[in-house]
């Protein structure tokens, strides 16, 4: 009663000052006249929802939409700027392009973190299940997205292994839909500069478009920075009956890494801000996706979808976060097909599909310098593992009656890994060694299978006012990683598939000129897969989750808009783990904040003038699972402007952290002692775009 008490007060402060849209964003094409086009969050239009273009009104699910209008006047350096308007979400900033994801969730960490969220372009995976890294969302152009789109809790029906707390999906621009092609500079402080730029050829049945940007950070703490480059060449064909939409994207990031400050309140010291404790760390990351997308409208109206796609990615880094500092290189190739076959009837449709996959990843781990005799230098680990995954669903919606939808799927997935280390079995170490912290087990083929279902209700009360329901069920099966990198003696894992039962319910609509949408979840996730105090991978963690989340917008009129997101959130142990040498069932997971918000006020007194201020409030959190170590939160404010100068250019304008808050994007407990990692002071982003003929 006391979470439902906070959350209705809530609720309650809000509703007043009716801030952030159901959908956090546009969904309109921007318009040359008018900088500020705003859709009515009800009628946005999502595409992950049931991987094909659906109105959010009608969906059973809790999901946001940030529109191309949101992103460009956001313009984030880093992912976590846009995606902090989203309820229920949290993308922890590292330094330079690296972050954690929230959703649903704690900050989660280790090999397996990034297992626990669905990471797509056009709804293909940027990683493949069981070779995933927690930085993966570099790998995308999200800065010149069409739309993104985040579902929070699971999604595995449609998407299968990994979509366990939640989804990101990055939305290519339709060239039909949106021709408008620019160029643009933008500046900053440290050296920063990014170039964007966008060229197209449009038809009356082929559009041929390629778009890009390219960046420079100097870094704000000393030997750090990054240098980045992403590109998408796309064609879309459309006849009668059959589109297609062919996409090659490519990205490359060379990172110089500034790794944790150290000690309490760190960040709060003028001079260990700008100090950087790892100077020789770095991160060499490239990427390749290739898809197309083929679209058949047949006879009865039904629909046929088959998408062929490939993948590549290769990365190096230095674990600067471990004293001994190995390198590690990784990389993996994949080649895989997606299905869904639609079938519409006057109150009955369906849609089923098969989706198989082929994946060989390698991973290696030296040590240059030895550091104990139990952390020897040389080669760790060098292994490959090939991987198959087959899995055919199934959804069906029913419409009981013109109030009522029923919604209910199911999945099966079948993933096999075929690992093959390249080294000698057993220990790292010399022969004399007991208890060496690297151990490589024996070539084996492990195997895992999971059935995941949904049921969901979708209750249209009244024109405005719509109720919903959902309990679905997500899942992961063990990374590689947690399979085959092992510790400690650990001679073999015995884990199992990860699942996450859920259930939610929520109201959205809205009254007179407010939008609003409100959502309660409860949720359960067992085998929770984390590394003991003996380093050692065991799969038998068990963790709960509950929350509210609140989107509401309010346009006053036509110059003024308010809007807020809002969460209020528990997630705790739901029993005893090895995490510590103490108790922590019913502890607060770390890094899993009790409250977060984002408001954000818009101005538009002309056509040609957008000046939004955002309010971003972090909650207080812990930093190890024994509760005695916090982080305070805090508060943000950023200052937005749009100004169009003429007919072909316009002036952007950041001013982000307007008070000058001396803050962390990420507070952490480990080896002893607190580490940050920093945010930055006062910063002013200036950016000229110029639009194309």
């Amino acid at each position: 009663m006391k979470f439902l008490r906070r959350g209705y007060t809530l609720f309650s402060l809000l509703l007043p000052a009716t801030v952030l849209p159901i959908s956090a964003g546009e969904n309109d094409a921007r318009s040359p006249e008018n900088i500020a086009v705003v859709a009515d969050p009800l009628e946005v239009i999502t595409i992950s929802a049931s991987r094909q273009a659906t109105a959010l009104k009608n969906t059973g699910m809790s999901l946001s939409v940030l529109g191309e209008n949101e992103l460009q006047l956001a313009g984030h350096q880093h992912i976590q700027q846009s995606l902090a308007a989203i309820p229920g979400t949290w993308i922890s900033r590292g330094n330079g392009q690296e972050h954690l994801t929230a959703l649903r969730s704690p900050v989660l960490t280790g090999a397996g973190a990034c297992g626990a969220f669905f990471m797509a372009e056009d709804g293909i995976s940027l990683r493949a299940p069981g070779f995933c890294n927690v930085n993966q969302l570099f790998d995308a152009n999200t800065e010149q997205a069409g739309q993104i789109e985040v579902i929070r809790g699971p999604g595995s029906v449609l998407y299968g292994a990994n979509a366990v707390h939640g989804m990101i999906n990055i939305i290519s621009p339709d060239l039909f839909a949106d021709p408008m092609d620019y160029i643009s500079q933008e500046v900053g402080p440290d050296d920063y500069y990014r170039s964007n730029f966008r060229v197209s050829g449009v038809g009356q049945n082929h559009a041929v478009g390629i778009y890009g940007n390219l960046s420079h950070d100097g870094g704000y703490q000393a030997q750090s920075g990054f240098e980045q480059q992403k590109a998408n060449l796309l064609h879309q064909y459309q006849v009668d009956n059959f589109s297609a939409k062919t996409m090659l994207s490519a990205s490359h990031i060379n990172q110089q890494t500034a790794g944790f400050i150290r000690g309490q309140d760190a960040y709060k010291d003028d001079t260990l801000r700008r100090s950087n404790p790892n100077p020789e760390a770095f991160r060499d990351s490239q990427s390749v996706r290739l898809y197309s997308r083929l679209h058949w409208t047949l006879d009865s109206g039904s629909q046929l979808k088959v998408t062929p796609y490939l993948r590549y990615t290769r990365m190096k880094f230095l674990q600067h976060y471990l004293p001994w500092q190995p390198l590690e290189k990784n990389n993996h190739q994949s080649l895989g097909v997606k299905t869904l076959y639609s079938r519409h009837g006057e109150n009955f449709s369906w849609h089923s599909g098969l989706d198989t996959e082929v994946t060989r990843g390698d991973l290696s781990e030296i040590q240059s310098d030895d550091f104990s005799p139990t952390i020897p230098s040389g080669s760790h680990y060098d292994y490959q593992v090939k991987s198959t995954s087959v899995s055919p669903f199934m959804d069906l919606n029913w419409l009981v009656f013109p109030e009522l939808t029923v919604n209910a799927g199911v999945r099966y997935d079948h993933i096999r890994y075929d690992y093959d280390n390249l080294l000698s079995d057993g220990s790292a170490c010399a022969a004399s060694v007991v208890n060496c912290r690297f151990m490589r087990p024996s070539d084996q083929v492990r195997s895992f299978g999971h059935w995941s279902p949904r049921l969901g209700l979708v209750y249209r009360a009244k024109k405005q006012l719509t109720l919903y329901g959902e309990l679905s069920q997500g899942f992961r099966a063990p990374h590689t990683s947690e399979l085959f990198r092992l510790q400690a003696g650990q001679q073999s894992a015995d884990l199992d598939t990860e699942k996450l039962n859920s259930g939610q319910f929520g109201i959205r609509g809205g009254i007179k000129k407010l939008s609003y949408d409100l959502s309660l979840y409860q949720m359960e996730k067992s085998r929770f897969i984390f590394l003991d105090t003996n380093r050692q991978y065991v799969g038998s963690g068990k963790t709960r989750h509950r929350g509210l989340e609140l989107s509401l917008t309010y346009p006053f009129n036509k110059q003024w808009r308010l809007s807020a997101t809002g969460t209020i959130a528990r997630h705790k142990y739901a029993r005893d783990l090895t995490l510590s040498n103490s108790s922590i069932k019913d502890n607060e997971i770390d890094t899993a904040p009790k409250h977060m918000a984002n408001a954000k006020l818009n101005w538009t007194p002309t056509g040609a003038i957008n000046w939004q201020l955002e309010w971003l409030h972090l909650g207080e959190y812990y930093l190890n699972p024994e509760n005695t170590a916090t982080y305070p939160g805090h508060d943000l404010f950023h200052l937005r402007g749009q100004m169009r100068l003429s007919e072909k250019f316009e002036l952007s304008l950041r001013l982000l952290n307007l008070l000058n808050k001396d803050y962390a994007e990420r507070a952490d407990y480990a080896f002893g002692s607190y580490r940050y990692f920093v945010g930055h002071p006062r910063s002013l982003y200036l950016t000229l775009r110029y639009q194309l003929d």
